[in-house]
Protein backbone atom coordinates (compact mmCIF):
# COMPACT_ATOMS: atom_id res chain seq x y z
CA UNK A 1 0.00 0.00 0.00
CA UNK A 2 1.24 3.07 -0.75
CA UNK A 3 1.30 5.72 1.89
CA UNK A 4 3.85 8.69 0.68
CA UNK A 5 5.08 10.07 -2.91
CA UNK A 6 8.27 11.72 -3.29
CA UNK A 7 9.54 13.18 -6.24
CA UNK A 8 12.30 14.63 -7.55
CA UNK A 9 13.14 18.07 -7.61
CA UNK A 10 14.11 19.94 -10.77
CA UNK A 11 12.33 18.54 -14.15
CA UNK A 12 9.61 16.98 -11.75
CA UNK A 13 8.31 19.28 -9.12
CA UNK A 14 9.75 22.40 -9.65
CA UNK A 15 10.70 24.06 -13.77
CA UNK A 16 14.18 25.65 -12.88
CA UNK A 17 15.75 25.09 -16.08
CA UNK A 18 15.42 28.97 -17.15
CA UNK A 19 16.98 30.13 -14.00
CA UNK A 20 19.61 27.07 -14.25
CA UNK A 21 20.19 27.91 -17.64
CA UNK A 22 20.25 31.74 -16.97
CA UNK A 23 23.72 31.08 -14.31
CA UNK A 24 25.29 29.08 -17.15
CA UNK A 25 24.91 31.92 -19.83
CA UNK A 26 25.75 34.54 -17.36
CA UNK A 27 29.12 32.34 -16.75
CA UNK A 28 29.86 31.71 -20.57
CA UNK A 29 29.47 35.10 -21.38
CA UNK A 30 32.21 35.90 -18.62
CA UNK A 31 34.35 34.06 -20.11
CA UNK A 32 33.99 35.26 -23.84
CA UNK A 33 31.53 32.40 -25.10
CA UNK A 34 28.14 32.61 -26.75
CA UNK A 35 24.95 32.15 -24.55
CA UNK A 36 23.54 28.62 -25.70
CA UNK A 37 19.50 29.06 -26.55
CA UNK A 38 17.78 27.64 -23.36
CA UNK A 39 15.57 24.57 -24.92
CA UNK A 40 19.74 22.83 -25.12
CA UNK A 41 19.83 23.81 -21.65
CA UNK A 42 16.63 22.53 -20.70
CA UNK A 43 17.50 19.09 -22.61
CA UNK A 44 20.46 19.13 -19.74
CA UNK A 45 19.18 20.50 -16.48
CA UNK A 46 18.55 16.79 -15.14
CA UNK A 47 22.40 16.42 -15.42
CA UNK A 48 22.92 18.98 -12.32
CA UNK A 49 25.62 20.88 -12.08
CA UNK A 50 28.50 18.59 -13.65
CA UNK A 51 26.67 17.98 -17.09
CA UNK A 52 25.90 22.21 -17.33
CA UNK A 53 29.15 22.88 -17.02
CA UNK A 54 30.75 19.86 -19.62
CA UNK A 55 27.60 21.56 -22.04
CA UNK A 56 29.12 24.38 -21.95
CA UNK A 57 32.47 24.11 -20.79
CA UNK A 58 33.34 20.74 -22.45
CA UNK A 59 34.95 20.06 -19.15
CA UNK A 60 34.65 17.26 -16.77
CA UNK A 61 35.28 16.24 -13.19
CA UNK A 62 38.89 14.92 -14.80
CA UNK A 63 39.79 18.33 -16.19
CA UNK A 64 42.17 20.94 -14.33
CA UNK A 65 39.85 24.01 -14.66
CA UNK A 66 36.67 21.97 -13.85
CA UNK A 67 36.39 22.54 -10.11
CA UNK A 68 36.62 26.55 -10.51
CA UNK A 69 34.54 26.42 -13.08
CA UNK A 70 31.86 24.60 -10.81
CA UNK A 71 32.43 26.64 -8.03
CA UNK A 72 31.74 29.69 -10.07
CA UNK A 73 28.88 28.40 -11.37
CA UNK A 74 27.50 26.88 -8.47
CA UNK A 75 27.76 31.05 -6.94
CA UNK A 76 25.96 32.57 -9.75
CA UNK A 77 23.07 30.18 -9.55
CA UNK A 78 22.37 30.82 -5.94
CA UNK A 79 22.67 34.32 -6.44
CA UNK A 80 19.42 33.68 -9.44
CA UNK A 81 17.87 30.44 -7.55
CA UNK A 82 14.34 31.72 -8.05
CA UNK A 83 14.27 34.24 -10.72
CA UNK A 84 11.60 31.88 -12.92
CA UNK A 85 11.33 28.67 -11.25
CA UNK A 86 8.02 27.75 -10.55
CA UNK A 87 6.05 24.33 -9.91
CA UNK A 88 5.25 22.44 -13.20
CA UNK A 89 1.60 23.27 -14.45
CA UNK A 90 -0.58 20.71 -12.23
CA UNK A 91 1.86 20.07 -9.36
CA UNK A 92 0.08 22.45 -6.62
CA UNK A 93 -3.15 20.85 -7.57
CA UNK A 94 -1.71 17.14 -7.35
CA UNK A 95 0.15 18.19 -4.17
CA UNK A 96 -3.71 19.60 -2.87
CA UNK A 97 -5.01 16.21 -3.76
CA UNK A 98 -2.46 14.00 -1.79
CA UNK A 99 -2.95 16.25 1.14
CA UNK A 100 -6.79 15.66 1.65
CA UNK A 101 -6.08 11.78 0.62
CA UNK A 102 -4.18 12.00 3.44
CA UNK A 103 -0.31 10.93 1.76
CA UNK A 104 2.63 12.11 2.78
CA UNK A 105 4.63 13.62 0.03
CA UNK A 106 8.27 14.46 0.42
CA UNK A 107 10.95 15.61 -2.25
CA UNK A 108 14.63 13.49 -2.67
CA UNK A 109 17.03 15.52 -4.85
CA UNK A 110 20.69 15.59 -5.56
CA UNK A 111 20.78 19.23 -5.29
CA UNK A 112 22.67 20.57 -2.47
CA UNK A 113 21.05 21.27 -0.02
CA UNK A 114 22.17 25.12 0.17
CA UNK A 115 20.30 25.32 -2.89
CA UNK A 116 17.01 23.11 -1.82
CA UNK A 117 16.25 24.66 1.12
CA UNK A 118 16.01 27.91 -0.23
CA UNK A 119 14.65 26.99 -3.11
CA UNK A 120 11.88 24.89 -1.68
CA UNK A 121 11.33 28.01 0.86
CA UNK A 122 10.69 30.37 -2.24
CA UNK A 123 8.13 28.03 -3.78
CA UNK A 124 6.03 28.01 -0.85
CA UNK A 125 6.09 24.52 0.02
CA UNK A 126 8.66 23.78 2.48
CA UNK A 127 6.38 23.26 5.31
CA UNK A 128 3.94 21.24 3.39
CA UNK A 129 6.56 18.36 2.49
CA UNK A 130 6.89 15.55 4.82
CA UNK A 131 10.57 15.29 4.07
CA UNK A 132 13.36 17.20 2.04
CA UNK A 133 16.57 15.41 1.73
CA UNK A 134 19.25 16.80 -0.22
CA UNK A 135 22.12 15.21 -2.23
CA UNK A 136 24.61 16.50 0.37
CA UNK A 137 22.58 15.00 2.86
CA UNK A 138 23.66 11.07 2.70
CA UNK A 139 26.91 9.44 2.20
CA UNK A 140 26.20 8.74 -1.55
CA UNK A 141 23.71 10.77 -3.88
CA UNK A 142 21.72 9.25 -6.49
CA UNK A 143 21.32 6.36 -8.70
CA UNK A 144 22.65 5.15 -4.94
CA UNK A 145 19.56 4.81 -2.93
CA UNK A 146 20.53 6.04 0.34
CA UNK A 147 18.61 9.15 -0.23
CA UNK A 148 15.72 7.51 -0.70
CA UNK A 149 15.88 5.21 1.93
CA UNK A 150 16.67 7.84 4.14
CA UNK A 151 13.20 9.77 3.24
CA UNK A 152 11.36 6.87 4.14
CA UNK A 153 13.24 6.65 7.45
CA UNK A 154 12.17 10.24 7.69
CA UNK A 155 8.84 9.73 7.39
CA UNK A 156 8.76 6.36 9.08
CA UNK A 157 7.61 4.39 6.52
CA UNK A 158 9.63 1.10 4.77
CA UNK A 159 10.91 2.03 0.83
CA UNK A 160 8.33 -0.19 -0.64
CA UNK A 161 5.41 2.09 0.59
CA UNK A 162 6.55 5.32 -0.72
CA UNK A 163 6.11 5.67 -4.98
CA UNK A 164 9.02 7.75 -6.34
CA UNK A 165 8.23 10.34 -9.34
CA UNK A 166 11.81 11.16 -10.76
CA UNK A 167 12.67 12.21 -15.00
CA UNK A 168 16.60 11.03 -14.59
CA UNK A 169 17.86 7.66 -15.44
CA UNK A 170 19.36 8.05 -12.16
CA UNK A 171 16.20 8.14 -10.57
CA UNK A 172 14.62 5.18 -11.59
CA UNK A 173 18.25 3.11 -10.59
CA UNK A 174 18.26 4.62 -6.99
CA UNK A 175 14.69 3.27 -7.11
CA UNK A 176 14.99 -0.08 -8.08
CA UNK A 177 18.08 -0.57 -5.66
CA UNK A 178 15.80 0.89 -2.73
CA UNK A 179 12.90 -1.35 -3.38
CA UNK A 180 10.71 1.21 -3.64
CA UNK A 181 7.72 1.94 -7.14
CA UNK A 182 8.92 4.17 -9.41
CA UNK A 183 7.37 6.33 -12.16
CA UNK A 184 8.73 8.73 -14.77
CA UNK A 185 8.28 12.40 -15.29
CA UNK A 186 7.68 12.11 -18.93
CA UNK A 187 7.22 15.99 -18.73
CA UNK A 188 10.57 16.75 -17.26
CA UNK A 189 14.13 17.34 -18.61
CA UNK A 190 14.89 13.67 -20.71
CA UNK A 191 17.93 14.51 -22.36
CA UNK A 192 19.03 14.11 -25.69
CA UNK A 193 19.95 10.03 -26.32
CA UNK A 194 17.95 9.54 -23.29
CA UNK A 195 15.38 6.09 -23.85
CA UNK A 196 13.08 6.27 -20.88
CA UNK A 197 10.68 3.36 -22.29
CA UNK A 198 14.18 1.22 -21.31
CA UNK A 199 14.04 2.72 -17.56
CA UNK A 200 11.68 -0.23 -16.17
CA UNK A 201 9.13 2.43 -15.23
CA UNK A 202 5.72 3.29 -16.34
CA UNK A 203 5.76 6.99 -18.22
CA UNK A 204 3.10 10.05 -17.26
CA UNK A 205 2.81 13.10 -19.03
CA UNK A 206 0.99 15.46 -16.73
CA UNK A 207 1.74 15.60 -13.12
CA UNK A 208 -2.62 14.36 -12.27
CA UNK A 209 -1.32 10.65 -13.75
CA UNK A 210 0.50 10.06 -10.39
CA UNK A 211 -2.99 9.55 -8.77
CA UNK A 212 -2.90 6.63 -11.42
CA UNK A 213 -0.26 4.78 -9.21
CA UNK A 214 -2.09 5.51 -5.65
Amino acid sequence: MIRAVLFDLDGTLADTAADLGYALNVQLQRHGRQALPMELIRRHASAGTPGLIKLGFNSGPQDHNFAALRSEYMRLYEDNLCRQTTLFPGIAELLDTLEERRLIWGIVTNKPQRFTVPLVKQLGIFERAGCVVSGDSVPRPKPHPDSLCQAAKELAIEPEQALYVGDDERDMQAATAAGMPKIIAGYGYLSDGSHPENWGAPIINYPAQVLNFL
